[in-house]
């Protein structure tokens, strides 16, 4: 069961303070008070209370990105929403907190400019609030997609917009019923004014504007009486009163200015510019269409520093990418050698040996070890021990083939995991083990050695399908045989 603003019950204590500040930035941004609404936002931004479930951790952050978006703060928006879109599973969301998330992700998704993305998402949102128990969430979520309806039916065709704006009616009316009151009260009646108007019911549309504007003034919420002052200028428009729509819709533009928002300003500004030309006040119209620039450039100029964050982001993940990509590498490999260690053959080989079972191939593993290493490291010393073994692993890499598995397994033993076609019969993994064997008896050692007892190697050979473990059990087995006869040799594992 979701608490209020959709959060787990466990969680409402922790989270109280931190919403009430969300809700009072918000309401000092739609008062046009920035500088105020910066201020504690940047007390507020460190406070994200600990134990949150992973949607209502979600919903904070997305609110916040929300705010941070509103107030021209376009990195740390972006950095916020992707934070919290990163908590959530986007596969299966439920309830209203999952909601409140997406409701506020499809807005910044139209500031972004990926509209039809956003238009999903509200979408999907309001489906999410209705799974969970807060109306207000759901009143929320469904203001959220009939504003988003709202502009589009803005920029239709006429015979497609008014079947766009009664969609938005429908479900602002829906949210009308669920609240009484407060912001999201207003906000629904805002945008069911400018759905009436929309499609021609002037009168309905001018007396929800007026009452928009009369519940908005108290509460200095510029939003809404912008949003009020557009509806009125529509229908004054529509009526022919093109003097008091254009003051109606001077009115819209500044106070969209000054909530920092502007895709109302270019939404309202156009507007007006229309209007001005249609009463021949063409310097009136020469200013709006400067403000409409002016909001055009911005909204670009916010497109560009998101690309720019999220290229940045991009860039910063893929090093982050390459240096744990590194790091793996470093502890799947031998320091000494630079072949695979045994960290790395353990996690190599389940895959390489699933892959040999799925593509009808047939695998061998060799355990190779190094014949009176001990001796050699006793009369030529460690650091001489060390050149042979990096001989040895030489040697490996050329009379292995490309493809097979190679490694340094501990001390003086070697790992070659390789696999052919089934339907060869010549036995491939005895025919490397000899070359290995005779490659290492045959070396000049000199150079590494000197006159010191020079190393051969004993393999024991197995093959078969199965797990990586009983091949190498086999394998040891018949490592053990090829010791017990007299080393440097090649002996396969023979069932008992």
């Amino acid at each position: 069961m979701l608490g209020q603003d959709g959060l787990e019950p466990g969680d409402e204590l922790a989270a109280t303070e931190a919403l009430r500040a969300d809700r009072e930035i918000r309401m000092l941004i739609d008062a046009g008070r920035t500088g105020a609404a910066n201020a504690l936002f940047d007390q507020l931004l460190a406070k994200v209370p600990p134990n949150l479930a992973p949607w209502t951790r979600a919903a904070i952050l997305t609110r916040r990105a929300v705010s941070a978006w509103r107030l021209r703060r376009i990195p740390l928006a972006l950095e916020l929403v992707a934070e919290g879109w990163s908590d959530i599973d986007i596969d299966h969301p439920r309830g209203s907190s999952a909601a409140d998330t997406l409701g506020r992700l499809g807005y910044l998704l139209e500031g972004i400019g990926h509209r039809h993305a956003a238009l999903d998402v509200a979408r999907v949102a309001v489906e999410v609030a209705r799974t969970g128990d807060d109306v207000e969430i759901l009143a929320h979520s469904l203001q959220n997609l009939a504003g988003t309806l709202n502009f589009r039916a803005a920029e239709q065709p006429p015979a497609e917009a008014a079947a766009t704006f009664r969609e938005a009616i429908a479900l602002l009316e829906e949210g009308l019923t669920l609240v009484e009151g407060g912001r999201i009260h207003l906000a629904l009646t805002a945008a069911h004014g400018a759905s009436l108007a929309g499609v021609g019911d002037l009168d309905r549309a001018e007396h929800t504007a007026r009452r928009t504007l009369q519940a908005a003034a108290p509460e200095d919420n510029r939003w809404a009486m912008s949003v009020g002052n557009w509806v009125l200028a529509t229908v004054r428009r529509a009526q022919g009163r093109l003097t008091e729509a254009a003051d109606h819709a001077r009115s819209a533009v500044h106070d969209a200015e000054s909530v920092n928002d502007p895709s109302l300003v270019q939404r309202y500004s156009q507007d007006l510019a229309d209007i001005c030309h249609a009463s021949g006040d063409f310097a009136g119209e020469a200013d709006a269409l400067r403000r409409n620039i002016g909001a055009r450039r911005t909204a670009v100029e916010t497109l560009q520093e998101g690309l720019g964050q999220a290229l940045e982001q991009r860039r910063l993940a893929i090093r982050a990418q390459r240096l744990a990509t590194a790091a793996q590498e470093a502890a799947e490999r031998d320091p000494l050698t630079g072949l695979a260690n045994r960290l790395g053959l353990e996690r190599a080989a389940p895959h390489m040996l699933h892959h040999a079972a799925t593509a009808a191939r047939h695998p061998w593993l060799l355990l190779i070890d190094v014949d009176w290493f001990k001796a050699v490291n006793d009369a030529a010393g460690h650091a001489a021990g060390d050149a042979a073994l990096r001989e040895i692993a030489a040697i490996l890499r050329t009379e292995c083939r490309v493809g097979d598995l190679i490694a340094r397994w501990a001390g003086d033993e070697f790992v070659v995991l390789l696999t052919h076609p089934a339907t060869e019969e010549e036995a491939v993994g005895h025919a490397v083990a000899d070359r290995i064997r005779t490659a290492v008896d045959t070396h000049d050692w000199t150079a590494v050695l000197g006159t010191a007892q020079h190393p051969t190697v004993s393999v024991g050979v197995a093959d078969g399908p199965g797990t990586f473990e009983r091949l190498f059990a086999n394998a040891d087995t018949a490592l053990y045989t090829a010791k017990r006869k007299g080393r440097n040799r090649v002996e396969p594992f023979e069932q008992p």
